[in-house]
């Protein structure tokens, strides 16, 4: 369970995070700060579930519970789920 992860699994999963929202902002050229702010916080939140949830895929590149493919994944979900749920009705 990664509940209380140390300092460096954080900055693996914030990591992940800033490359995860980096890809959609170039996808997706309508960003503003605060969005971006949101979506960080919400890939964090979906890479850290990641490894739990997906499973432990690849014990050679992970950092303890970290585990790279999954918390990926994890982020990017979120970030299609965040999209799809948030998207601007039509008028």
């Amino acid at each position: 369970m990664m509940i209380g992860i140390n300092f460096l699994a954080f900055l693996v999963l914030a990591a992940i995070s800033v490359v995860v929202v980096a890809a959609k902002s170039l996808v997706i050229r309508r960003s503003d700060t605060v969005e971006l702010l949101s979506d960080l916080v919400l890939a964090w939140i979906g890479a850290w579930v990641g490894s739990p949830v997906l499973g432990h895929w690849f014990e050679g590149v992970a950092y303890q519970q970290v585990f790279i493919l999954p918390a990926l994944l994890g982020a990017i979900a979120a970030l299609i789920l965040k999209t799809s749920y948030y998207r601007p009705k039509a008028a």
